[in-house]
């Protein structure tokens, strides 16, 4: 466990790292937006979603920079989503990662600019990844990746998600209607990652297709702990405001089917995930996957 927490934070370093590289300079008239910007991106977080395309691109022995821009473009898409997500037409909450949400230290009208902001730039920096591309393979992996990358942040993947997450708010919503939120609202995100490392190392539609799968499981087990964790959890450790789902008068996983049926479900869906991972393991994945099914079950047994 401690060679696993050294490689993590080594791995995040490098992630922030990458951010910094990719943050726009902060200049020109329109410089309050970028404050907003870098204060929304640099407020901490796991950084899942670049590390699982990071480990994703490695386990098929991708090469190079070429992943880089699009790690930091999935964070700039994700923190977008967050922000506006917190403002107060959505959940209203005043607090993520320890500290005050964008809206409530810039206000509400620069909050909703500055999400504006971080989609535009995320398919602005996503792009840039094509300047790298040496050969007609590289140049058609890079166009596959970002067609993924803003389908499955559109309507038919995140945004879809949301959409019908809000039109839930007050209202008793049925299993499928929450799954679907679920695999749409959270899980398009973490399949997105895991595709787009995969087809920027150059591997199969395949193989492709089954990590969407295992992102798909993921998203499931995240959500559904996330859910737990709202009931269960506490404002200092989870660094946001518990209970948020109750005072929106949410219908969430565990007030469905109970915290019980909840937690197990959790353990379902990872194990669903692995065994796919297992699977891909011992056909198709050269460079390994050890130090990924680490990170797989640290995100869906996290207490924060």
């Amino acid at each position: 466990m401690m060679e696993f927490d050294k490689m993590l934070s080594a791995k995040t370093a490098e992630i922030e790292e990458i951010l910094d590289r990719f943050l726009p300079k902060q200049e020109g008239l329109q410089q309050p937006v970028m404050e907003t910007m870098k204060y929304s991106v640099k407020a901490g977080g796991k950084r899942i979603r670049p590390l699982l395309m990071q480990e994703t691109f490695l386990m098929f022995s991708g090469e190079g920079e070429i992943i880089c821009p699009f790690m930091a473009a999935m964070e700039f898409l994700h923190t977008y989503s967050l922000v506006h997500d917190d403002l107060p037409a959505m959940d209203n909450d005043e607090y993520r990662r320890g500290r005050k949400t964008t809206w409530k230290v810039y206000g509400e009208g620069m909050g909703v600019l500055c999400g504006d902001a971080l989609l535009n730039y995320a398919y602005e920096t996503a792009a840039g990844a094509f300047l790298q591309a040496q050969t007609k393979e590289a140049y058609e992996n890079i166009s596959h990746a970002l067609r993924v990358f803003m389908h499955k942040a559109g309507i038919y993947g995140m945004i879809g998600g949301q959409v019908v997450d809000v039109l839930g708010d007050g209202k008793d919503i049925d299993s499928d209607t929450l799954d679907f939120v679920f695999k749409l609202k959270t899980g398009a995100l973490l399949e997105a990652s895991l595709m787009i490392g995969a087809i920027l190392a150059g591997a199969d539609e395949d193989a492709v297709r089954t990590l969407e799968d295992i992102g798909r499981n993921i998203g499931m087990a995240f959500q559904i702990q996330d859910d737990i964790l709202d009931v269960v959890g506490n404002t200092d450790e989870l660094g946001k405001q518990v209970h948020s789902d109750e005072k929106n008068h949410k219908t969430t996983y565990v007030t469905l089917y109970g915290l019980e049926r909840a937690r197990g479900d959790v353990k379902n869906y990872t194990q669903a995930a692995m065994d796919e991972l297992m699977s891909l393991k011992e056909k198709k994945a050269p460079g390994g996957t050890e130090f990924f099914e680490e990170v797989l079950r640290m995100l869906v047994y996290r207490t924060k």
